[in-house]
């Protein structure tokens, strides 16, 4: 298998490294995190410029019609500058469910206005009894007229106190884990009904806890079938898992480098750190594991778009533990090896620990996904 990027892709790569190098250095990001929001209005709407927010979408959208492939690149430059943005929420999330469920005037309508910025969405299904329990839904939607009304509530949804747009999961029939009866909904955020209360996670990204009472929804903001949403909820977590990976893979490239020149540097008794054997030995383990978990981002990337929804659910559950585990060893090492000056906030080692650990969380933990893969192969 050819593992080389084409001119598009390199040339790609090259400008969001350079974007990323120029204005998103780690004291830059610490004014973004300032900024109204929690993120800077002017990179996203650099990134539009740029054509990363139209990355996924065809072309009559205002997109470029990249893949997972285009994703992976970007997420990882993203992930060793640590962006604050809600790119995973709205072009990587959002956009995979509208690009695989939206009916055409939906796509019409949301997908070039998130290619201009102009739009940002959240995905909301998680629920607070649910765990990682991709069935268990308890917000309900019944039918009224000619639409719905949706009662609930969502949790820990990525940036879904900024979002203008909510796609929101919803129970229209059976019980609260059957597989059948969940339906997804495009739910204006402002809508009467919706209430949000943001909050900063320990990565220092945006999360909101999403409140519905008797939110009124047309029939046209059904998005994909009703009742059969499932299927579509998977794809996203599997698109949003196989773009974490990516971006988990940056952040441990930058902390195996900084890492590196912190034992070069770094005297002790009259020496670098760096030259004593077991430090060195123990970056070269976090070098392999940097470069496993590269293969399990790469493996998730190609499994994206796998017509054999087992095949696809099996592969990237993999990769979800290899990335988990390479994440947490390197980023540990890291902090262990800077001692106790890699857990202040003055140094970037620690937020690229902490968001690490974040994503090894995100659609389900390391330990959730051996318990799947131990299923799948029963």
């Amino acid at each position: 298998m050819d593992f080389d990027l084409s001119d598009e892709q390199r040339l790609l790569k090259d400008s969001v490294d350079r974007l990323m190098s120029d204005r998103y250095t780690f004291d830059q990001r610490k004014n973004h995190f300032k900024e109204p929001g929690g993120w800077s209005a002017a990179m996203w709407s650099q990134y539009a410029e740029l054509g990363l927010l139209g990355l996924p979408f065809a072309e009559e959208y205002g997109g470029f019609g990249g893949g997972a492939v285009e994703i992976m690149l970007v997420m990882g430059a993203f992930g060793r500058a640590l962006i604050l943005e809600p790119y995973l929420a709205t072009v990587v999330l959002c956009g995979t469910a509208l690009r695989l469920g939206g009916t055409e005037a939906q796509r019409s309508r949301i997908l070039p206005a998130i290619a201009d910025g102009s739009m940002k969405l959240a995905f909301a299904h998680g629920e607070r009894q649910a765990r990682y329990d991709v069935t268990d839904v308890m917000t309900t939607a019944t039918k009224s007229g000619g639409g719905w009304v949706l009662d609930g509530a969502k949790s820990v949804v990525t940036h879904g106190d900024c979002a203008d747009t909510l796609v929101v999961s919803a129970r229209t029939s059976g019980e609260r884990d059957d597989a059948d009866g969940i339906t997804l909904f495009l739910v204006d955020a402002n809508a009467n009904g919706v209430a949000r209360r943001g909050y900063t996670m320990r990565d220092e990204q945006r999360a909101a806890e999403v409140s519905l009472s008797g939110v009124q929804v047309g029939q046209d903001t059904v998005l994909g079938e009703v009742g059969n949403a499932l299927p579509l909820v998977e794809r996203v977590i599997e698109a949003g898992i196989a773009a974490t990976a990516a971006e988990s893979v940056g952040a441990m490239e930058a902390l195996h480098t900084m890492t590196l020149d912190y034992s070069r540097t770094r005297e002790q008794f009259g020496r670098t750190i760096g030259s004593n054997q077991v430090v060195q030995h123990r970056l070269a383990e976090m070098l392999m594991s940097l470069e496993q978990g590269r293969s399990m981002a790469m493996l998730a990337a190609m499994m994206v778009d796998e017509p054999d929804a087992s095949e696809r659910a099996h592969n990237i559950a993999m990769a979800k533990v290899g990335i988990g585990q390479a994440g947490r060893f390197v980023s540990q090492n890291a902090v262990q090896l800077h001692g106790g000056i890699g857990m202040t906030e003055e140094l970037a080692i620690g937020h690229y620990f902490r968001r690490c650990m974040v994503i090894e969380r995100l659609f389900g933990d390391t330990a959730h996904y051996l318990a799947k893969l131990a299923e799948l192969v029963a």
